[in-house]
């Protein structure tokens, strides 16, 4: 194949979304890899009817429209994969969209199972077990199915990115990887009993291992992925290493998704100061991935 077309979602048009997407489809480092097509409003025209800045109802829907659009032009064959800019979850909920962000509506517009969530930089790549969720709500998420499916759909999606047989280490719920049960049941009850389970089947996982130590020895090489319990615990480090060089990948579409690793930045928004580096680095592995797919 040519240069693969990449479709860039603008996100919400009230926050820097419509600026980096703007940018980022001028950028030399894009034009070369791909050819960009924009979804929402962009352009000043389109723009007028928003305040930036300002959650609305009409930026949550036409957010939401463009997403729509681009899934299906996707799963059509005239786009080989989607770069989003951030959503408003606040705007989505005024619009009475009931979707807390891309990842399961898209698993929604694809008809697919559940979808999850990946954080990639060359020094971290993270899988989400939870993701938006209340923390009091984790616990009780994070059941044995979950485990096993999250560890199951990591070591099948990671060949993708370039590790043949991936290396995982899954943290632990508690602190200490909860000290063989002294804090907390969690990890000995639901995450141990699926990392045996995964091994028996073939897959290199390690695990429950510290949360507070597992990240920095994956960026040192020891492992290619963590798979994180949680939002923060997992985000945490991926940002402190590679703010604006992460970039977001939903695992287990039929289509290939990526997006940036920051939210809609509504304190800047309109004054064309906002940073494109990160949906630049999402194109750009949303173009790669399209064209390993095809060959």
């Amino acid at each position: 194949m040519g240069r693969p077309r990449i479709g860039i979602t603008v996100g919400d048009p009230a926050g820097i979304g419509p600026e980096i997407s703007v940018k980022a489809a001028a950028d030399p480092r894009v034009l070369d890899v791909c050819e960009p097509v924009l979804y929402g409003p962009h352009d000043a025209k389109a723009l007028a009817s928003f305040t930036p800045g300002q959650v609305s109802a009409g930026g949550g829907r036409a957010a939401y429209d463009a997403i729509v659009t681009a899934v299906e032009h996707a799963r059509d064959g005239r786009i080989d994969a989607i770069a989003t800019a951030p959503i408003n979850k606040e705007a989505f909920a005024h619009a009475g969209i009931p979707f807390k962000g891309h990842t399961d509506l898209l698993a929604m517009l694809t008809q697919s199972g559940p979808a999850v969530m990946m954080f990639h930089a060359e020094q971290l790549r993270v899988v989400l077990a939870t993701v938006h969720v209340a923390l009091r709500d984790v616990p009780s998420l994070l059941t044995r199915e979950l485990a096993d499916f999250i560890i199951d759909i990591t070591a099948r999606e990671l060949p993708r990115f370039g590790y043949p047989r991936p290396r995982i280490a899954v943290a632990g719920l508690n602190p200490h990887a909860g000290e063989h049960g002294v804090i907390g049941a969690e990890d000995e009850a639901v995450l141990r009993p699926a990392i045996e389970a995964a091994r028996a089947r073939g897959i290199e996982v390690s695990g429950p291992l510290p949360a507070d130590t597992v990240f920095g020895r994956a960026a040192r090489g020891d492992f290619d992925v963590v798979i994180a319990c949680y939002h923060d615990q997992g985000l945490i480090p991926v940002k402190l290493l590679a703010f604006g060089r992460a970039v977001n990948v939903t695992l287990g579409l039929p289509i290939i998704r990526t997006s940036v690793d920051h939210g809609t930045a509504f304190d800047i928004a309109g004054r064309g100061v906002a940073d494109h580096s990160s949906l630049v680095e999402a194109i750009a592995l949303a173009a790669r991935l399209a064209t390993a797919r095809h060959g």
